[in-house]
């Protein structure tokens, strides 16, 4: 009854109700994504940001991050757009660690002018990686020939289907390293004189939450409801940003024709090798 006679009184009557929006950024960090593996992106995740900040009475935006990293590229692209608009709109960013957030999902984080974790939660991981299969001796046992042609000596470097050659880990090597070195200067310029100085902070290992603060990786031990409870007063509401449905509640299109049987066996195919490869991702951390 209480909250249908609010609603009955004009909204300039009503008192101030103080709104914090969330955006949860969750998953394995890629380009593109399927109906198999939902992908954490620039484009999934963007503008559900561009709402949340575009709150103008909300002192802050709260992120919740629970990721075990991914690609470097749009890790620092979601990074690049949360710090945009957290300057374009003077928006506080509250960053809050759930499970995870190490390597690209620990390069989000940073975003954030404060992170908190739990004590439990898992961070850090600053550092790159590449990973894949050789089948050098697979074509040959099955009695197929492959043929490839190219124009440029480096064109088929790291074919997984060739054995594996010095220079081209060599030249991988540089690639990662330079990476690495943006990665590092992120973090640095972020966090400042928080960070502790010691070299095994950007070695790609990763620390509990506890472990994390005091190395100064993140800025204090907590949750999201206690923390924005605590800070902006227990009638602060906390409002999830989340992306807009259709007609008939769903948030994209599924598929329903029986025309679509081969398709829907080569993607349930395709879904099993991502759902594979995204839990390796996971299993890194033990989650």
């Amino acid at each position: 009854m209480a909250g249908l006679l609010k609603r009955l009184i004009p909204k300039k009557f009503r008192k101030a109700e103080l709104v914090i929006p969330v955006v949860q950024l969750h998953g394995a960090i890629m380009s593109g994504g399927s109906r198999f593996r939902p992908a954490l992106n620039l484009a999934s995740v963007g503008p559900l940001l561009e709402k949340a900040f575009k709150l103008k009475d909300s002192p802050a935006v709260a992120l919740t991050i629970n990721s075990p990293g991914g690609s470097p590229v749009q890790s620092r692209m979601i990074y690049q757009r949360i710090r945009t608009l957290a300057e374009e709109h003077n928006k506080t960013v509250l960053v809050f660690v759930e499970d995870v957030a190490a390597s690209g999902g620990y390069m989000i984080a940073i975003a954030g002018d404060e992170i908190i974790a739990d004590p439990t939660s898992i961070v850090g991981s600053i550092g790159v990686v590449s990973g894949g299969f050789g089948f050098p001796e697979l074509l040959k046992k099955i009695g197929v020939e492959r043929r490839v042609y190219t124009a440029g000596e480096n064109k088929v470097m790291l074919d997984p289907f060739q054995p594996e050659k010095a220079s081209d880990i060599e030249y991988l090597k540089t690639l990662q390293l330079d990476i690495h070195d943006v990665f590092i200067s992120m973090v640095k310029e972020r966090r400042g004189i928080r960070l502790v100085d010691d070299a095994e902070v950007f070695s790609g290992l990763f620390w509990t939450g506890r472990k994390s603060f005091e190395l100064g990786l993140i800025d204090g031990l907590g949750g999201l409801r206690e923390t924005i409870k605590a800070r902006y007063g227990k009638s602060a509401k906390l409002e999830l940003i989340s992306a807009q449905r259709g007609l008939f509640g769903k948030a994209r299109p599924g598929i329903s024709s029986f025309a679509n049987a081969d398709h829907l066996a080569a993607a349930a195919a395709s879904g099993l090798a991502e759902t594979m490869e995204d839990r390796a991702l996971w299993a890194r951390f033990g989650l």
